[in-house]
């Protein structure tokens, strides 16, 4: 039996598409869609099939951009000798907020992942290997996730860049700032122990 109307119900439904969303998240999203004035509904609506239109991806980097070059790849002040390898545009808004990294970046889309039948030709690693090629980069930094995923693809990544003679790094991992050795798992332990530098 449907409580709403179709059209409340059919909200509700692309909402619960949405990652992260549930039933209730989405139906409480969906009431104040309604409860908003038409002009801002409108403009909401509007803002979404914008960005679905406008956004692509960088001829470079791949990372989203407005059209062009992303701001990352058009910056003179970028180091264009290293490159952070990430799977997602989001990861290169968590590294921008840091304020420390000074070179640019290379979005893989996603990771190889035999379970989501994700393979290699499914992510943008030929345009990573074309940027290698051309002789300018020094250090590729693999920036993926410290999963089974994000391991193996960093893996996968060394081993074609290996003929390239580039230096191939992977972000240090370890215990959190503020956390406790306690509460560590045995890898996050090792990993700590491993990346450990000079005071």
């Amino acid at each position: 039996m449907e409580y709403f109307p179709p059209p409340l119900e059919a909200l509700v439904e692309q909402f619960a598409r949405l990652p992260g969303i549930g039933g209730k998240s989405a139906q409480r999203l969906a009431f104040h869609i309604l409860g908003l004035p038409e002009e801002e509904a409108r403009a909401f609506a509007e803002a979404i099939l914008h960005a679905k239109r406008s956004v692509t991806c960088c001829p470079v980097c791949q990372n989203f951009t407005a059209g062009g070059l992303c701001p990352i790849c058009a910056s003179p002040k970028r180091d264009g000798a290293v490159i952070c390898v990430v799977a997602d545009p989001r990861d290169v808004a968590a590294l921008e907020r840091a304020r420390e990294y000074t070179g640019r970046y290379h979005v893989l889309h996603g990771v190889i992942s035999p379970m989501n039948h994700v393979g290699p030709d499914d992510l943008s690693i030929k345009p990573l290997l074309e940027r290698v090629s051309q002789g300018d980069v020094q250090e590729v930094i693999m920036a993926t996730n410290p999963d089974t995923e994000g391991e193996a693809t960093a893996m996968y990544l060394a081993r074609l860049l290996k003929p390239f003679g580039v230096r191939v790094t992977r972000l240090a991992y370890g215990i959190p700032v503020g956390g406790h050795l306690e509460f560590a798992d045995d890898a996050t332990l090792m990993r700590a122990l491993e990346g450990r530098r000079e005071l």
